[in-house]
């Protein structure tokens, strides 16, 4: 077997474990989407194309990627500190995801949904299998996501389901109001925007295996949660030592939540939601492939509100 084609497999392994991100993945997609990946390239001219390992990604250090707070007044807004951004956040998020709207969904029926609704993209990079990378497996990246990813639209996050009754933790609690606090980020800071909204911009603090709604990244991103569930689910894969939960391992760490708040309503306009993550495999077995490590960057993007040709990719469409 050539070492690309060996590639690809563990890069199937990369795929199921972000494709939980959206909820609706199925798990023997991972073997369709591999053996087409596999065809592809034993139809074309395989040549080893093997790079030098490119630098370390950056260390898991909780070092602060936007400008640090400032005191200040911002849209006629003042703000003392960190702890007054947040707040100002909180309340201007459960004012926005407490609206609710009428959709008809992709089925045909019309359901209530978060009116405030995001549009999602995802990219898989800086793949390195051995702690090579290789540009062939970049490649098929495409292919593989198109496979998995039937992304749909949702509330602001943290959010499980798109129907509010139905948006809760894994501990059955209610996603429907903010639960951050000043001590979830490493900073953030307030820009008056001067047409009557400020943007606020957080950085949560750094987090390993987060769960949706219980630590600081999970209360900013709809995160992974238990990525082992999906790991032993893949047949296929065994390990040449340790456990799922040793040798499986999602750092989140310099992401970033930025939102526009119009600050005569209080509520927000606009707002991204951008959510790093960096994957780890080690000792995974797979087929004839013994003992191999992986890593990846996930980059999990939300913007607010949807497009029309958002809505129309999902077939998803609010109801006038």
């Amino acid at each position: 077997m050539k070492k690309g084609i060996k590639a690809v497999i563990c890069l199937a392994l990369v795929i199921g474990l972000t494709s939980s991100l959206f909820g609706c993945a199925k798990i023997n997609y991972i073997t369709n989407g591999t053996i087409g990946a596999i065809n592809e390239v034993k139809s074309g001219d395989w040549k080893k194309t093997d790079e030098a390992t490119p630098a370390a990604a950056d260390s898991e250090e909780d070092k602060a990627v936007i400008d640090e707070f400032q005191a200040g007044t911002f849209g006629g807004v003042e703000f003392k500190t960190i702890d007054d951004v947040i707040k100002y956040y909180a309340d201007a998020y459960n004012k926005t995801k407490a609206k609710k709207a009428m959709f008809e969904n992709e089925k045909g029926e019309v359901v209530e949904m978060y009116a405030f609704a995001d549009e999602k993209s995802m990219e898989v990079k800086d793949i390195l299998v051995e702690g090579k990378a290789n540009a062939v497996i970049d490649k098929l990246i495409p292919q593989l996501l198109s496979a998995l990813y039937a992304p749909t639209i949702g509330g602001l996050h943290p959010c499980n389901a798109r129907e509010p009754e139905n948006d809760k933790d894994e501990n059955g609690e209610s996603l429907m109001t903010c639960r951050v606090t000043a001590d979830d980020v490493v900073t953030a800071n307030v820009k008056d925007n001067g047409d009557g909204t400020i943007t606020i911009t957080m950085q949560p603090k750094a987090v390993n295996m987060s769960r949706v709604g219980l630590d600081s990244q999970g209360k900013f991103y709809t995160t992974l949660n238990d990525i082992g569930e999906v790991v032993d689910q893949v047949d296929a894969l065994s390990w040449a030592s340790g456990t799922t939960e040793e040798n499986c391992t999602v750092n989140y760490r310099g992401g970033t939540v930025i939102v526009k708040i119009d600050t005569k309503s209080g509520e927000i306009v606009e707002a991204d939601y951008n959510m790093i993550a960096y994957v780890k495999v080690q000792h995974a077995n797979i087929a004839v492939v013994k003992d191999k490590s992986l890593s990846a960057t996930v980059d999990y993007r939300c913007h607010f509100p949807a497009s029309k040709e958002f809505y129309d990719k999902v077939k998803c469409h609010p109801v006038n």
